[in-house]
């Protein structure tokens, strides 16, 4: 089995299993042809991670207005259209940076999910605490995405059918109940239903970390290596 060697610039296989990869696949193909040439790769980036600073402001505006939340709203569809096209471009004009590319796309990623996510608990209607626990989930399944990018050459991009669009989709529902559900704690638990709802995402999380590294773990060593 081939493993990802960033000094041989080859690039790990990409899995991708989750519900709409298919119907997204078809759709960035669609925008990747019909792209202008001066749209670089670095600019889609760069769009991706102003649409997450615009999800960020609208929930933190939204202490003054939940109507704030619409461009939150707004900010997630922006967020998808830079952060999923960049890499498609740059692979649909087969002008690939394998080492570049990963390390930039995915460095900013982590920076953009931590200050949306972050910005959640900063809003009328979550916790901060709460929201973190979530971004830590998050950030150790993908910890362990990287890591099998390295050891294995497979770069898994969904778990459990699910992948960035879904968790997109699932924020954007949210974003959406807000307003109509409120902030309040439920029966003085000191939790609202967001709370308790990012509390059950969180856990999920940190399960799927748990249960992909221990088959690693066991894969390899089965292998002796």
């Amino acid at each position: 089995m081939s493993k990802f060697d960033p000094v041989a610039n080859k690039a790990p296989v990409r899995i991708q299993q989750n519900i709409l990869a298919r119907s997204e696949r078809r759709l960035l193909n669609w925008l990747c042809a019909r792209l202008p040439a001066w749209v670089t790769p670095d600019q889609l980036t760069a769009l991706g991670f102003a649409g997450a600073m615009l999800v960020a402001a609208g929930y933190v505006l939204s202490w003054f207005d939940s109507e704030w939340l619409g461009l939150s709203l707004v900010g997630y569809i922006v967020n998808w259209f830079g952060d999923s096209l960049d890499g498609s471009l740059a692979r649909w004009r087969a002008i690939e940076r394998p080492n570049y590319g990963y390390f930039v796309d995915h460095s900013v990623d982590a920076l953009a999910t931590l200050l949306m996510i972050s910005a959640i608990g900063m809003s009328p209607y979550m916790r901060l605490d709460v929201a973190l626990m979530a971004v830590i989930g998050y950030f150790l399944l993908s910890i362990h995405t990287f890591i099998a990018a390295k050891i294995l050459g497979e770069f898994r991009l969904s778990y459990m059918a699910g992948g960035p669009t879904e968790l997109r989709l699932m924020l954007m529902a949210m974003t959406i109940a807000m307003p109509i559900v409120g902030g309040g704690d439920i029966r003085g638990a000191n939790f609202s239903v967001f709370d308790l709802f990012a509390l059950l995402v969180s856990s999920i999380l940190v399960t799927l970390f748990i249960v992909q590294t221990s088959a690693t773990a066991r894969m390899l060593r089965r292998r002796g290596g």
